[in-house]
């Protein structure tokens, strides 16, 4: 009779449960029994386990053996187990001390040879991990690095079975091909703490060569991008094919600011379940950019797919960008599936499997033609759309999604005195981010000590009372609401829009010209002041 456990992880969502894996020997017919609610790709680890301890110069136990996942609640899918159900059952044949397993949690999935691949979610794995109290993990090579990003923990990467055997059992580690030419030995310094975490081992996202200066023309549309990027509004650019939309979208995320520590990890966390963390870079230091299909289907806007649920395209833009272009050809049903997340920040999924939370916070950037030939304008006569073609096609955005979008503007066609130079040059993407930045400081000076971070977090009532406009300011946009032109909702926004501007303008509390431009900004109704921030009266 043997006896031995030791811990994986199982994800739901972003979020790891630690999962003990316990292997018993009985005497008996030789069989192999896993329990503890796996799905098929984690009952197929038996062959997998078994190919691999035998592929790796092991012993192979003939007795009666049952391997038990527990919590047995809790839904296991995948191959991440494979590791961990491998060491169990060689604990408890004594080729490896069990005592040695008890305190590790392993991640990674076995091939037939004895090779350690990789699997999603390393990230989130290893930080519940480290949130359940262990401090040494093992895990494939070539996401050890992903691993060394939470603190404190003491990651093990491994190519082979047979090396985590060497280690485990105290004997000569044997050398290995590595998959890849140029991938480091992971037991040079055998299990090891990482030092400076997050900042040593990431990396810079590349730069496309994306810049705001490309933009031509087009004054009233990179005002609201910097003011979108100040305050973290949703914005919406309406204007003929081949104004700049697109340009505009694209060169958006750089003028954010470079993710905080805690942001990095959300982020990389999401992209390591989604499996699309880039090779070589396993910390996301900057605001992500996502730009989905206008095919793309609820589950691949929101997130699901049968089984476990996936994340969707606003978890993958979370702390970034999500640029929505040809809005109105997206599916009705889609559009209107991102009103959860634009107000909570997060995504909630359920599935017969279980309930999985995503995190949603993006800024949201939907592009749209005015008609379906794209040349319907008040200055423009070539259009030869009918007018019910037309009101069929503005009527695919939904009143409620656009009552969530706090800037809405109109693109202009790029003129030919704009398009050979002859105007005055636009700013480029440094000039306007250091805007943003002091702007965001302001901001997060202002909301110290509350658990808002930007302007379009703050509820409006808390911005009615506690961070009230300039006496009079808000007069025109009160008869706006009287009207029937803003809503309640919309006022607020309106509100928290006037503060980015402030900010940006360097002013203690939004002024009339604030609110004006932030109304204009909303509505898209001309209100007589300069679209430039701080540009003279």
């Amino acid at each position: 009779m043997g006896f031995a456990r030791t811990c994986s992880v199982a994800l739901v969502g972003v979020e790891g449960v630690v999962v003990e894996v316990q292997a018993d020997l009985e005497p008996g017919v030789a069989a192999f029994t896993l329990v503890g609610l796996p799905d098929k790709s984690l009952s197929e680890s038996r062959d997998r386990v078994r190919a691999a301890v035998v592929n790796s110069g092991a012993e192979w136990p003939q007795k009666k053996l049952t391997v038990g996942l527990s919590p047995a609640s809790v839904p296991k899918a995948g191959s991440g187990y494979d590791l961990a159900v491998a060491s169990a059952v060689l604990g408890a044949a004594e080729r490896i001390d069990p005592r040695v397993l008890t305190d590790i949690v392993m991640i990674g999935e076995l091939g037939l040879d004895g090779r350690v691949r990789p699997v999603r979610g390393i990230l989130p794995a290893v930080l519940a991990a480290a949130d359940a109290g262990f401090d040494q993990v093992v895990v494939p090579e070539c996401a050890a690095a992903e691993a060394s990003l939470v603190p404190g923990v003491s990651v093990l990467g491994v190519r082979t079975l047979r090396q985590l055997i060497a280690v485990l059992a105290d004997e000569p580690v044997p050398e290995e091909e590595p998959d890849g030419p140029d991938r480091p030995d992971p037991l040079a310094a055998g299990l090891r703490v990482p030092g400076a975490g997050l900042h040593a081992v990431g990396a810079a996202q590349p730069d496309h060569g994306h810049d705001l200066a490309d933009v031509v023309g087009q004054l009233s549309a990179r005002t609201a991008a910097e003011v979108a990027a100040a305050g973290g509004h949703h914005l919406f650019l309406e204007g003929p094919p081949g104004a700049g939309k697109t340009m505009l979208a694209e060169r958006l995320p750089a003028l954010l600011p470079r993710l905080g520590r805690q942001e990095s990890l959300e982020v990389t966390a999401v992209h390591s379940v989604a499996g699309l963390l880039p090779p070589g870079k396993p910390l996301i230091d900057t605001a992500p950019y996502c730009a989905p299909h206008h095919s793309a289907t609820m589950q691949a806007l929101v997130g699901g797919g049968p089984g476990i649920a996936r994340p969707g395209a606003v978890s993958l833009a979370h702390r970034g960008v999500l640029f929505l272009d040809e809005t109105p050809e997206f599916s009705g049903h889609a559009l209107d599936a991102l009103r959860q997340p634009l107000e909570a920040g997060h995504v909630v999924i359920a599935r017969s499997a279980g309930v999985v939370r995503f995190p949603a916070k993006f800024l949201m950037v939907l592009a749209a033609n005015p008609c379906p030939c794209g040349r319907f304008s008040q200055r423009d006569d070539r259009c030869e759309c009918p007018p019910s073609a037309i009101r069929r096609y503005q009527a695919r955005l939904s009143g409620p999604l656009l009552d969530r979008v706090d800037l809405r503007v109109e693109v202009d066609r790029v003129t030919r005195a704009e398009l050979a130079g002859r105007g005055a040059g636009g700013e480029s993407t440094a000039t306007v981010a250091a805007r943003v930045r002091a702007a965001r400081e302001r901001a997060a000076a202002r909301l110290a000590g509350t658990p808002w971070r930007s302007n379009s977090e703050v509820p409006g009532r808390e911005l009615r009372h506690r961070w009230p406009a300039a006496p009079g300011a808000m007069d025109e946009a009160e008869r706006s609401l009287e009207r029937g032109v803003l809503t309640a909702r919309g006022l607020d926004r309106v509100l928290r829009v006037a503060w980015t501007v402030a900010d940006l303008a360097g002013h203690d509390r939004p002024g009339a010209t604030d609110v004006a431009l932030a109304l204009q900004l909303r509505t898209g109704v001309p209100r007589g002041v300069p679209m430039a921030i701080g540009a003279p009266s």
